[in-house]
């Protein structure tokens, strides 16, 4: 069988050795290289195209989203896993849009590295479980308000509350609706009795979760 091979780009020193000692102590893997930066890493896959690429994110001389691009681009035999410390919706879906297929964050367990890289290469997209719960997240329908919710907030309620998670404050909400801010104070205050809270923050988190407000 012939062996995987792997290239590592990876700014932080110990992260970058202990994933090269894992993949090169796999019997079946071999280690193409390494990359400290993103200009090292591109120059890397110009010179060599493996099997799977390993990539943070945080690179000091630029985004591992462009090396993500570029494998995508030009080294379409070329299975792209990130292991990074951003968990967060933006880097995900950036990575994932660029071409990644695994995403794993650095407080995985290591010995469990070569597996995800069998993984990836076998068909499989391995992904941190607290990723993949957001991804799951992300694409949940959105909660449909009921009768019964509806009729929990007026219309009135409703609207400046809605408002309120677009960022307006009670001013600007008081002169879009024509009202006095005191009227708006008054919907805001109902809101807060009825969802039984003590803030705007809370109201809105409240509210959207009955889908009584949308962005």
């Amino acid at each position: 069988m012939t062996a995987l091979t792997v290239v590592i780009v990876e700014d932080d020193e110990r992260f970058r050795a202990a994933f090269s000692a894992m993949v090169a102590q796999a019997p079946d893997m071999l280690l193409a290289g390494t990359a400290a930066d993103l200009p090292q890493g591109l120059q890397l896959l110009q010179g060599v195209r493996p099997d799977v690429l390993l990539v943070d994110l945080g690179l000091p001389s630029g985004s591992g989203i462009e090396l993500i691009r570029f494998a995508h681009d030009h080294l379409p035999q070329t299975d792209v896993m990130v292991v990074t410390v951003f968990g967060d919706e933006p880097h995900v879906m950036a990575s994932l849009e660029a071409g990644a297929t695994g995403y794993l964050l650095k407080d995985s367990r290591a010995e469990d590295l070569v597996e995800q890289i069998r993984a990836l290469r076998a068909g499989g997209s391995p992904i941190s479980p607290v990723i993949a719960r957001q991804l799951l997240l992300r694409l949940a329908p959105e909660p449909q308000p009921t009768a019964a919710d509806d009729a929990l907030l007026s219309p009135q309620e409703r609207q400046v509350l809605t408002l309120s998670a677009k960022g307006f404050n009670f001013e600007e909400i008081a002169r879009m609706l024509n009202v006095s801010r005191h009227t708006v104070m008054t919907y805001v205050k109902r809101s807060y009795r009825k969802l039984q809270v003590h803030s705007k923050t809370e109201a809105i988190y409240e509210a959207r979760k009955l889908g009584l407000v949308r962005d």
